[in-house]
């Protein structure tokens, strides 16, 4: 395990109680016929999903005990209902779960015996680290809880501050020198996951890479072009999957009087031109791509563009544009405006290199598998990576809804190419 930035109780509760604060308010307004909601593959019933929060904070954080057993659950039959690695996806609508009152009372009732515990005087290392990784978990699953009200078509939530405004364009290719560098996390980053341990060195070619991500009228003049109805732009895969899929568009695109208009969450607008390309899944942009003739950077290339500073070899920054904890001014993550920026917001955010919103606004599809780093050795939560390798590809970066607290630079998220309902986009290097 990493070291742990925050070791005091007030911290850990604070964080603790914002990823809650979050969940709250995604579920909060849903009715009861919204508990469950439809059976897709890429969700999950909102009422089993807040179950999974209570179960897992209270499996790491409460029941773990010193031989590697779990005590009993405050909730019967918890690990039925709720263990992820144990319930199929598709069983999780049939379960006889708790209703939305009582799921609740059991996250408030693990959440007051974690706080009583982080009370109890000084707080040892694993105490520390279990209740950072609940306070993450909870974080990532709101975000996918986003995801879930865009695809069910369910209203936004606002941003909590006024959206920043563009400053100027920041188009083109920014030439990179490329060398040594040092892929993934250091010992003394603080937490991280297993799958971004441990730096080591990656040799790099100089390479092009674009200021700005692919932006939705970019992606539009491909799809004008007959994109969707080329294979010659596609994967074999892809290609298959767009059939399979009969696939014409954009995920939530609809073409009216000539005007493309799209769908975020329940409500119709026009095609917002400027934003980056959102919802597009790992075939689409590789299409894209090809068309353009472009290509996706390599995580290797996305990280260095992210955190090395020209004429300066060994620095590697936490964030593009330095140590400095997110804010409204740098990155578009929750609690900023609650949707897309357009692509040349945020300059203050700008990497050392001047590539734009390489945090937040959209995750950036890479062009790379999803590999252990060399030495790779599983975190306690043994199922958060490893399962994963060689069936998922890497996105990095971060979206308008991803926690301020979870990203940073060497942040390795990772979804089949398939998967259109990530507020995923791309950003692409000179061929």
């Amino acid at each position: 395990m990493a070291a742990v930035e925050s070791t005091t109780a007030s911290e850990l509760s604070a964080l603790l109680g914002n990823a809650r604060a979050r969940t709250l308010q995604l579920v909060g307004g849903l009715d009861e016929s919204q508990w469950l909601g439809p059976k897709l593959a890429i969700v999950n019933p909102p009422l089993w999903e807040t179950g999974h929060l209570g179960w897992f904070e209270e499996r790491w954080c409460l029941r773990r005990l010193a031989d590697g057993s779990l005590s009993a659950s405050c909730l019967p039959q918890a690990d039925a209902l709720y263990d992820s690695s144990r319930v199929p996806h598709d069983a999780r609508w049939s379960l006889p779960l708790p209703d939305m009152p009582a799921t609740l009372r059991y996250l408030s009732e693990v959440r007051s015996a974690v706080g009583e515990r982080l009370s109890q005087g000084a707080i040892d290392p694993d105490t520390a680290y279990f209740a950072r990784l609940s306070a993450m978990h909870e974080q990532m699953h709101c975000e996918a809880l986003t995801y879930t009200r865009q695809t069910l078509g369910r209203p936004a939530l606002q941003g909590s501050a006024p959206a920043p405004l563009s400053a100027g364009t920041c188009d083109g290719d920014v030439e990179i020198s490329g060398g040594c560098f040092e892929l993934g996390a250091r010992p003394d980053d603080g937490f991280v996951f297993d799958n971004e341990k441990w730096a080591h060195a990656v040799e790099l070619p100089p390479f092009r890479m674009a200021r700005m991500p692919v932006t939705c009228a970019q992606f539009a003049d491909f799809v004008e072009a007959g994109g969707y109805h080329e294979p010659r732009w596609w994967s074999d895969e892809g290609w298959a999957w767009r059939l399979r899929e009969a696939v014409l568009a954009p995920a939530y695109w609809t073409l009216d009087r000539g005007a493309w208009f799209r769908r975020r969450h329940d409500r119709l607008e026009p095609l917002p031109a400027n934003e980056p390309m959102v919802h597009v899944n790992w075939y689409e942009a590789e299409a894209w791509c090809r068309w353009a003739d472009r290509r996706l950077p390599s995580e290797a290339e996305w990280e260095f563009a992210a955190a090395t500073v020209p004429g300066a070899p060994g620095i590697k920054r936490r964030y593009p544009w330095g140590s400095a904890a997110p804010s409204g001014n740098t990155a578009n993550l929750y609690g900023t405006a609650g949707r897309c920026l357009p692509v040349e917001a945020l300059p203050a955010g700008d990497s050392a290199w001047g590539i734009r919103q390489m945090i937040g606004n959209v995750w950036e599809w890479t062009a790379d598998w999803f590999r252990p780093y060399p030495g790779f050795v599983r975190d306690p939560y043994a199922e958060y990576s490893e399962p994963w390798f060689g069936s998922h590809k890497v996105l990095r970066g971060g979206s308008h809804a991803t926690a301020p607290e979870l990203i940073r630079n060497t942040w390795r998220n990772f979804y089949t190419p398939d998967r259109r309902d990530v507020f995923a986009g791309f950003r692409t290097c000179a061929l």
